[in-house]
């Protein structure tokens, strides 16, 4: 087959470096000119590489100005993470059409979708000014991913096709080449997403930590000892993502400057940053970035109160009336930005708990179909999300060009007859005094749902199916925990059916991985035993061993060797389709509205979006370094 090259280049090349761009260069930031002025910072135009990433302004936005500080409330100090997640800086990232494009790469080339070659930006520093080249790539690949101290079981499963890891080779300072075999065409999405696969670091920080670099010959006895565990410190240290290392440097628009355990995290503009506005200003507009931390059900009090200047996390459809009414009074306003998920609220049956009685009935689909049918969704939708949900499965939503009205709403319409047939055919037609069902060992059949004590919208959705359950002999009980503690006793196979939300990207394109459908990963609480086998390479786990379940992989397999988007479409709908029909995952509703909460001096910040994690990183693709505070320039104080 003759190979086909796709070449993306950046938009800058469509934009000419006029003199207003210059003279535009040569105006420095307030917040750095102190800085300039002593010599201590290079000024603006020396910062920036020497092809900076060119911000086009969507509809509805203006040209910024510098300063203010950007409030926002979180639930716990792991999420200042999100300081990496909205600042949305990565080698290729998502537009807001959903398309990749480079961003901190240059440009990029992919051949057959085997061959992705990367060029940088000449001049590109990490936020401490050292240079960000290929040997930052370099690093990543031979020091820590295929070090067997810092990475025991090897580079990311997600880089195996087939079996095999890339090819991986640095032909210059400024171009880095993955090859494998067989295509990846997961490869640029899974380097774009809201956490994303980093295959870079900044070497010439954590060379320092790092066994094969550091000359122990000139320590004394105690630094040796004390290096001994060289390898878990380097790791602690290596934390590009959770953003929890203030000395780490990054290549984000802002950098946290507040090590954890803390209840406020505050990030400062990163002077090296790449990206520009239309002319040529050093972006971002904003100085800082806070996040403090608050009780979850407390933050939409807060945001009515007008602490923060952008706010979604911790804010249900629920509150936006509340929002609305305070809107005048606290000088805000409330954006509703629909969400994509494949649902809202998902059950998920565990097919590897480890009980015996509860595993054979939760591989059993009949118990899962009457389980699905069981359920008011209609009811759910009026009362907790005022009617404007859509009910049905964990699917795609009607703005993917692979939905179908039958994927929505196959074994999903409420159907309490034919639910307690199917659980008649199961076994389990005897009921105690109260008409709850008895499991096989003539134990009551409760049903422990369990939850990561997050969200009081969770719920109360349970509350809701509690209800109709009871009609068809199952009594529902609420089991909250700390998130930690939920997922393990998944991933261990204690919890029998847990809840959380379900698809990432209920958007999906034929081009769109099709991974979550199958099991590839130890998160897809259905069944994490099966995904802990795949990305431990069958070190740990189980191997799935339900028909449908490995027909499920071996599509993903025919989806990564496909020709063409017909061919994927088709693996797609076959996929999608087995789902619905086998009801691994059972979703209530789709489609709410996300309230967001933007003070009225914040500017840039999109009216109509979506709000999704991945793709989409929340607010990452709407780029808030391009948000600004009008007038005074000052956020709240």
């Amino acid at each position: 087959m003759s190979k086909l090259i796709r070449h993306i280049t950046l938009m800058i090349a469509l934009l000419v470096f006029t003199g207003t761009v210059s003279a535009a260069q040569k105006t420095e930031i307030p917040y750095f000119k102190d800085a300039v002025s002593k010599g201590t910072l290079p000024p603006m135009q020396e910062r920036l590489p020497e092809t900076p990433l060119t911000l086009p302004l969507m509809e509805g936005q203006t040209e910024g100005r510098y300063g203010g500080s950007l409030h926002s409330l979180i639930g716990g100090a792991s999420d200042v993470k999100l300081m990496f997640v909205y600042g949305y800086a990565r080698l290729v990232g998502y537009t807001p059409d959903l398309t990749i494009a480079p961003d901190i790469a240059q440009d990029f080339e992919v051949e057959d979708n085997r061959i992705f070659t990367f060029h940088l930006r000449k001049g590109h520093r990490w936020s401490d000014g050292a240079p960000f080249t290929s040997e930052d790539f370099r690093y990543w690949w031979e020091d820590v991913a295929n070090h067997k101290k810092l990475s025991p079981t090897g580079p990311p499963a997600s880089l195996l096709v087939e079996g095999e890891y890339p090819d991986v080779t640095f032909p210059d300072a400024w171009t880095v080449r993955y090859a494998w075999k067989k295509p990846n065409p997961n490869f640029l999405s899974l380097l774009a997403g809201a956490s994303p696969l980093l295959i870079y670091r900044p070497a010439h920080y954590l060379k320092k930590y790092h066994d094969r670099y550091v000359d122990k010959s000139k320590m004394n006895k105690i630094q040796k000892i004390k290096f001994k565990s060289w390898a878990s410190n380097h790791n602690r240290k290596d934390n590009l993502y959770k953003f929890d290392n203030p000395d780490l440097p990054t290549l984000q628009p802002w950098l946290n400057t507040t090590a954890a355990p803390a209840n406020r995290f505050v990030g400062v503009r990163n002077p090296y940053f790449h990206r520009i506005d239309p002319v040529g200003r050093q972006l971002p507009y904003i100085d800082r970035v806070i996040l403090s931390v608050s009780e979850s059900k407390l933050i939409s009090a807060k945001a009515a109160s007008g602490d923060v200047d952008l706010q979604a996390r911790a804010i249900k459809l629920q509150d936006a009336t509340f929002l609305k009414e305070n809107e005048k009074r606290s000088k805000y306003r409330t954006l509703l930005w629909p969400t994509v998920r494949g649902s809202h609220i998902v059950l998920y049956p565990n097919l590897n708990a480890v009980d015996p009685v509860w595993r054979k009935l939760t591989r059993d689909v009949r118990f899962r179909r009457a389980l699905s049918l069981g359920i008011d969704r209609e009811e759910i939708n009026d009362v907790l999300f005022f009617g404007l949900a859509a009910e049905g499965n964990n699917t795609v939503q009607p703005q993917s060009p692979l939905y179908s009205d039958n994927l929505r709403t196959r074994w999903a319409v409420l159907d309490i007859e034919k639910a307690n047939a199917l659980l008649d055919e199961v076994g389990l037609q005897k009921r105690n005094e109260e008409g709850i069902r008895l499991l096989p060992n003539g134990e009551p059949l409760l049903m422990i749902v369990e939850t990561a004590g997050e969200s009081s919208e969770q719920s109360d959705v349970l509350e809701l199916i509690r209800d109709s359950w009871r009609e068809i002999g199952i009594a529902l009980f609420i089991k909250p925990s700390q998130r930690s503690v939920f997922r393990n006793r998944i991933f261990a196979g204690e919890t029998v059916m847990s809840v959380w939300s379900g698809l990432e990207n209920g958007v999906p394109t034929p081009k769109s991985s099709p991974a979550p459908l199958a099991t590839t990963s130890q998160t897809s609480y259905q069944w994490p035993k099966w995904g802990q086998h795949f990305e431990t390479k069958g070190e740990s786990g189980e191997e799935a061993d339900i028909p449908e379940a490995r027909r499920l992989n071996e599509l993903y397999g025919q989806w990564l060797n496909a020709k063409s988007d017909d061919e994927r479409a088709e693996v797609w709908k076959e996929m999608l389709s087995i789902h619905a029909e086998q009801q691994f995952t059972i979703g209530v509703v789709s489609g709410i509205l996300q309230p967001i909460v933007v003070k009225d001096t914040l500017k840039n910040v999109p009216k109509k979006a979506i709000f999704n994690w991945n793709p989409g990183a929340q607010f990452g693709i709407y780029h808030p370094d391009l948000f600004w505070f009008d007038e005074s320039g000052e956020g709240s104080q």
